[in-house]
């Protein structure tokens, strides 16, 4: 059954589609922030994208897509080492995986494809990608070699307290908007610090792209093997996370997204947005459990709303003089959000384990457990083969699905008897 909806004219549907981009705006930057991407350029990505969703989805979803969270780390590592032109191959392979998965589910059946990835695979993999990430968003912070610098300090604290002074808001608007309030409070905050040149922001013209941006969406993609290896499979898990947001998405609506369109189309919507961030220069894209909560609070479920802010999504992409103001936010400012998100992210993989109710008395599920956590976290990347490596999470998250397509789940294994 549906639920009920509120009916609302042409020019409420303008003004609730600014409240969407308001909802996905902290989070679809900050992924390039962190990563080293060029924010204008994921703003533009996320709007074109969600408009290719639509388009696979028969529009009848009412999904915004904004930048991945869980590609930072591989983003972060391809882009230090082999720059934009192997993260556009990279990206546009991992939506050539969501493509392939969206194939296997049509012929197979979500179910036996899931089976490749319960919570035991899963949550300790998201778990790693935060942990993975902790010591990047300390060094934004102002943390090196065991000390902190004092002006960076102050206006992280200010982030952090501010986040988490809002997100304990009752029935307030903001708790929507916590990372986009808490970086203005902490710019505000730099600029009295001095962190903040406006020189840049004045010489910016008012529209068009900046020639940095320019330039990295007119790079052509590289194809380079470890950038695939490191970026792609993360696809796989972010698979799961997919399953999630649309599963949620049809409960706040009231349909059964998984019959119409199909899973299998929404994979689709979500692998050709994918792709074509990567030839622009964005992140990974994939869908926005932050605008499925607008939904909720004001039962709005108008698919066109959600093209409506994509529309205005490419819009602030193309503002020069937005796209550099975003550039000049502090690293100070960043490292502040990412101290809670990182950690958030790691919170998540541990909720998916809790909620799925896992055994950890059972010896098997400690071992898979086990196994993933320490070559996620150790293993920076192997090198297997001249300039082609692989992540220590690619090796995690390989090593999680074989041991538990492997290991027997009939029985307790030969390790608890010798424990007894």
């Amino acid at each position: 059954m549906e639920n009920k909806e509120v009916k609302i004219g042409t020019k409420a549907k303008f003004l609730l589609g600014a409240q969407h981009v308001l909802a996905m705006f902290g989070a679809t930057v900050l992924v390039p922030f962190l990563t080293g991407l060029n924010p204008s350029i994921a703003l533009i990505a996320a709007g074109v994208g969600t408009l290719v969703f639509h388009f696979c989805t028969k529009g009848i979803v009412p999904v915004f897509l904004g930048s991945s969270f869980a590609f930072i780390g591989a983003l972060t590592l391809v882009l230090r080492e082999e720059g934009i032109a192997a993260i556009k191959g990279g990206v546009v392979a991992a939506g050539i995986i969501y493509m392939i998965m969206s194939i296997l589910v049509k012929i197979f059946g979500v179910e036996k494809i899931k089976s490749f990835f319960p919570p035991i695979v899963t949550g300790p993999i998201i778990m790693v990608i935060g942990f993975r990430m902790s010591p990047v968003a300390l060094s934004m912070a102002g943390y090196a070699n065991g000390k902190f610098d004092l002006k960076s300090l102050i206006v992280a604290s200010v982030v952090i307290l501010s986040m988490i002074t809002i997100t304990l808001m009752k029935k307030s608007f903001l708790r929507l908007i916590p990372i986009l309030v808490s970086v203005v409070l902490g710019y505000a905050v730099s600029v009295m610090l001095g962190f903040v040149d406006f020189e840049p922001i004045l010489n910016a013209k008012w529209i068009g792209l900046s020639h940095e941006a320019a330039s990295d969406m007119f790079t052509m993609p590289k194809i380079s093997l470890s950038a695939i290896l490191a970026i792609a499979p993360i696809a796989l898990v972010v698979f799961i996370e997919h399953i999630g947001d649309i599963t949620t998405n049809g409960a706040v609506v009231g349909k059964d997204f998984f019959k119409n369109p199909g899973i299998h189309r929404t994979l689709m919507g979500d692998g050709l947005a994918t792709i074509a961030a990567g030839f622009l220069g964005g992140p990974a894209n994939t869908t926005y459990g932050e605008n499925t909560g607008v939904l909720a609070v004001t039962k709005v479920y108008d698919p066109s709303v959600l093209r409506i802010a994509a529309c205005y999504a490419i819009v602030l992409g193309l503002l020069g003089k937005f796209g550099v103001i975003l550039q000049t936010i502090p690293q100070p400012v960043m490292g502040g959000v990412s101290i809670i998100l990182f950690g958030m992210i790691s919170s998540v993989g541990a909720r998916t384990m809790v909620d799925s109710k896992l055994d950890f008395s059972n010896s098997r599920n400690l071992i898979i457990a086990s196994l993933i956590f320490v070559f996620g976290i150790a293993i920076d990347n192997i090198i297997i083969w001249k300039t082609v490596s692989v992540s220590g999470l690619a090796l995690a998250a390989l090593v999680g699905v074989l041991c538990n397509k492997l290991l027997p789940k009939d029985r307790e294994l030969m390790i608890n008897k010798k424990l007894d």
